[in-house]
C-alpha cells in the first residue's frame, strides 16, 4: 500500500501537471481575512460574506465527525481553499487562456463539448472559467449557470435556496463548503 508520503500530488496518473498560472493564490488555511478576500473577489452581497463567515465560525467550532472513514490526517491549514486561474468567465473555447485550453485538450474536453454537448460548463481550479448555455434551453426559460453568475444575475434565487437541504451548521463539512464554495452550475426553470 502507498503511504501519503509516498504520493507526488504534483503528478496525475495520466503522466502530465500543469504548470501554475493563476490571477490569485492565498496563503494554505482558512481564516476570516481569506473568507472576506474570496467573497470579495467574486463581488458577492453583504448578505453572502456574511452567511460565509458565520459559517466559518461554526466550521471552526463543530469537531470531526466520527462517523465515516479515519479522518485525522485531513490538515485543513494545509489546503489552499480559493484559486482564481483566470481574471474571468468566457464563452467560446479561444477565448481561454492557452494554459487553461492545453489541460482541457489533454482531457478531450474541447472536442467532447463541439461534438456532443452544445453547452457546458467548465471548471478548473476554484473558478468556472467556461460555460455555454444551449441555445434551445434558454429559449425555453432555464436559468444554467455557475453560481457566481447566479450570484450576479439572480440573487433572489440563490438567496431562498441557498444552503436550505443542508443548512451550514448541519456538520464540520456543511460548514466548510457554506464558508469557501466557489465555482459549481445551477439551473432552474423560470417561465415567462
Amino acid at each position: 500500500m502507498t503511504s501519503v508520503s509516498d504520493l507526488d500530488l504534483g503528478r496525475y496518473a495520466l503522466g502530465w501537471s500543469d504548470a501554475e498560472d493563476y490571477v490569485f493564490k492565498p496563503k494554505r488555511g482558512l481564516d476570516v481575512d481569506m473568507v472576506q478576500d474570496m467573497s470579495w473577489m467574486k463581488g458577492e452581497p453583504d448578505w453572502m460574506r456574511e452567511m460565509r463567515l458565520r459559517s466559518l465560525k461554526a466550521f471552526q467550532k463543530r469537531p470531526m465527525p466520527s462517523w465515516g472513514g479515519d479522518m485525522s490526517e485531513i490538515y485543513f491549514d494545509d489546503i489552499y481553499y480559493y484559486i482564481k486561474p483566470t481574471a474571468g468567465q468566457v464563452d467560446t473555447w479561444d477565448a481561454l487562456p492557452d494554459s487553461v485550453k492545453n489541460t482541457y485538450e489533454k482531457l478531450g474536453i474541447p472536442e467532447a463539448e463541439r461534438k456532443y454537448l452544445a453547452g457546458v460548463t467548465a471548471q478548473y481550479e476554484s473558478e468556472v472559467v467556461y460555460h455555454k448555455n444551449r441555445d434551445d434551453l434558454e429559449a425555453q426559460g432555464v436559468i444554467f449557470c455557475d453560481m457566481d453568475t447566479a450570484m450576479r444575475e439572480h440573487p433572489e434565487l440563490v438567496r431562498q435556496y441557498f444552503g436550505k437541504i443542508i443548512p451550514a451548521n448541519d456538520n464540520k463539512f456543511a460548514a466548510l463548503n457554506t464558508s469557501v464554495w466557489s465555482g459549481a452550475a445551477s439551473s432552474t426553470s423560470r417561465r415567462a
